[in-house]
């Protein structure tokens, strides 16, 4: 009797042990996030995590949600031309496991053509998203769904985006909807709407859309200031947010019943555009912002654990971000008084000169400052840095009103906007040697299923190729 009982309870342990090996052990993540902040390096992490604390009157960090993921890594970024990327080339890398050249989309060093993880996943019967914070048919995005030689043909890669099939997309909105070289080629919104897809523009419009509707495009309300979402620091109600963007991606996409799960690629792209800028307040605020658009995919995470991976990355660092100026400190606590980006500041400018025919006062001026900047009020200035404001106050408005604009990669912002947040830069005690791209890692943080595979160092071409091979794609 007792022998009988032993066998009885060993025959149940090794039932028990193979239905636990057959549960979860092995099975592949069903749903994939894959977010890329552009132009995120390492620097621009610890520095918001920094500048979080700070905020509380503190020393030491706060941590992001993603960089509390238990699994890190650092990656290169260096193209198949250079040892520093641009964003089109990190894209292909990141999107297809492939190097190529600068300013290259989807294709490699040949120029031939080459599929994404966007792509494989689709073939394998995987609902597909595309998002970011820039315009739809912009670099690292189009990566995903197109094969350019140039990043520069927007018109061709818009369409391509209208042909791909994925579900959903979302963004600012198209970067040159016309064909600049055909006028009479259709526009990308109506090849868009031809393929299927639905266009909601704004939150609230996509909340009152049918379910019906197999392929979304979300972009930006038709009142926008500019064709990508806002900063984070500009942002005004009723304005598209990468948090929504998020949230409208992961509610077009999950079905229960849909076995095959989906694929979510989002892009926080106006890290990028601050850091060309080197507007360490609108940097940081941005990745604030992108930290807030992971944690709507980690709370569906905590809904789906077995089934979840989330992918953080970069695809580049930009402006060799630096963290002390010299002086053993940081003061980053002072960034709070910063209520508007270098662009917003630079439009505000604008209107005054508007406003005023182009006879705006100092004292118009330093009011300005001081709301926008806390100058004079929270932040106390050296002589020499109202001497600098003041002398470049005259230059802009009582000098020879041919005003040489500051111009980074995407704007070109008021002489007085650059220099108010280069002011504010050195007062935080952090500095920016280049407003380009650096070759310097970046980081890598994962959580989930399979996010094991994202530890120690690898190269951006390794990452789309782990994820195809956790989650059975390729």
């Amino acid at each position: 009797m007792r022998r009988d009982m032993k066998q009885k309870r060993l025959f149940l342990f090794l039932i028990s042990l193979v239905c636990f090996c057959s549960v979860g052990v092995g099975k592949a993540p069903k749903y994939v996030f894959y977010f890329i902040g552009d132009g995120m390096g390492l620097n621009q992490v610890v520095a918001t995590q920094y500048y979080l604390r700070s905020c509380q009157g503190e020393l030491g960090i706060t941590p992001l949600r993603f960089a509390q993921f238990p699994y890190t890594g650092l990656a290169t970024s260096y193209s198949g031309s250079s040892d520093v990327t641009d964003s089109a080339a990190g894209g292909t890398a990141l999107a297809t496991g492939h190097k190529t050249y600068n300013g290259a989309i989807g294709v490699d060093g040949d120029g031939s053509p080459v599929t994404s993880i966007a792509e494989w996943a689709h073939d394998c019967g995987v609902k597909v998203g595309v998002a970011t914070s820039v315009t739809v048919n912009h670099a690292t995005p189009a990566s995903f769904y197109a094969n350019q030689k140039s990043r520069n043909d927007y018109y061709e890669i818009g369409a391509q985006l209208a042909a791909s099939g994925f579900e959903f997309f979302a963004g600012g909105d198209f970067a040159e909807p016309s064909n600049p070289d055909d006028p009479s080629a259709p526009h990308l919104y109506d090849l868009a709407r031809e393929a299927g897809y639905a266009i909601v523009r704004g939150y609230e419009e996509y909340e009152a859309l049918d379910d019906s509707e197999d392929k979304v495009l979300l972009i930006q309300k038709t009142d926008a200031v500019e064709n990508t979402l806002p900063y984070a620091l500009d942002a005004r109600e009723g304005d598209l947010t990468l948090t929504q963007v998020t949230a409208a991606a992961i509610d077009h996409l999950y079905d229960k019943r849909h076995k095959k799960g989906f694929f979510l690629m989002v892009e926080g792209g106006k890290i990028d555009y601050a850091c060309h800028a080197n507007d360490a307040a609108a940097a940081l605020q941005e990745t604030v912002d992108f930290d807030k658009a992971i944690r709507v995919a980690y709370e569906f995470y905590k809904q789906h654990p077995k089934e979840t991976l989330i992918v953080v990355t970069a695809d580049h660092e930009t402006g060799g971000f630096t963290l002390g100026n010299g002086s053993y400190a940081l003061n980053f606590g002072v960034l709070q008084s910063q209520k508007v980006s270098h662009v917003g500041f630079s439009r505000l400018v604008n209107r005054m000169r508007h406003e005023t025919k182009d006879n705006v006062t100092w004292e118009q001026m330093q009011e300005a400052l001081r709301a926008n900047f806390g100058f004079w009020d929270t932040i106390s200035l050296s002589e020499r840095d109202v001497k600098a404001l003041h002398s470049e106050f005259e230059r802009s408005f009582q000098g020879d009103r041919n005003v040489k604009m500051a111009e980074s990669l995407y704007y070109r912002d008021e002489p007085i906007s650059a220099l108010a947040v280069r002011i504010l830069n050195r007062i935080a005690m952090v500095s920016w040697p280049v407003g380009s791209h650096t070759a310097a890692y970046v980081p890598v943080f994962a959580i989930g299923n399979g996010a094991e595979r994202f530890c120690g160092q690898m190269d951006n071409t390794d990452i789309p190729k782990r994820i195809a091979e956790v989650a059975e794609w390729k």
